[in-house]
């Protein structure tokens, strides 16, 4: 049987506030192969987890996070954004899917980039967004796995694929078929998809022959792939 990569979208979000610590863990003590997280910078240039662009939904706090120092954040939060540093500290060995949210600059990526390399987590980091910021971080990066996130059924340019060199395409799962499956891998691709939670749509992409699933209920997901189904 296949092994799909079961990566878990912000940790554990219906168990725990999602892309915090306590998620993340969550996560992979259910399974997951992999986490996904959101990074954003606080406004002194600090890679934080959070995907909004303010703290209202999640914190209840209405402030822009980029007009945020990383220590306001933290006595607004009371510590519970993680710093990027302390979410790889978190996640051990494991992988780390870091989503690059919002208007991505060369700071953005450049100071994210830093940060992975400051913790040694290189070869087990992959990077997702969609195109503009992929570009960015290969011409950062040379060296940096990437998934081109992509929501269209066209393909992707040959140009922006020389370009990004990705060793992954991110679709949104509601995009997927067996078609599409067919041209992704037939391509020289793998094939991840985004964010599936119903056992029928976790169950119709297992059974396409998807490598990747970032989906909200990793403990579901965990136990599809281990089932007979």
């Amino acid at each position: 049987m296949q092994t799909v990569t079961a990566v878990a979208h912000r940790g554990d979000p219906y168990r725990f506030r999602e892309n915090t610590v306590g998620s993340l863990r969550s996560a992979l003590d259910r399974g997951a192969d992999a986490v996904e997280i959101d990074v954003r910078l606080t406004r002194d240039g600090v890679p934080v987890l959070l995907h909004d662009e303010t703290l209202r939904r999640l914190w209840e706090v209405d402030r822009p996070l980029g007009t945020l120092s990383a220590e306001e954040l933290r006595g607004l939060t009371a510590g519970g954004v993680p710093t990027l540093a302390e979410a790889l500290a978190a996640t051990g060995d494991s992988r780390v899917m870091v989503d690059l949210c919002g208007r991505v600059d060369r700071r953005t990526v450049e100071r994210t980039l830093d940060v992975v390399r400051a913790c040694g987590a290189r070869d087990r980091v992959l990077y997702s967004a969609h195109a503009e910021a992929m570009l960015a971080v290969r011409a950062a990066d040379p060296g940096a796995e990437i998934a081109l996130t992509w929501t269209t059924l066209a393909p992707p340019r040959p140009a922006l694929l020389a370009a990004v060199r990705p060793r992954w395409l991110n679709y949104r799962f509601s995009l997927v078929s067996r078609e599409l499956a067919a041209r992704v891998h037939r391509d020289g691709y793998l094939l991840s998809v985004w964010t599936p939670d119903t056992r029928r749509s976790l169950t119709r992409l297992l059974d396409l022959g998807v490598d990747s699933i970032t989906t909200n209920r990793i403990g579901l997901l965990h136990a599809l792939r281990t089932s007979d189904r």
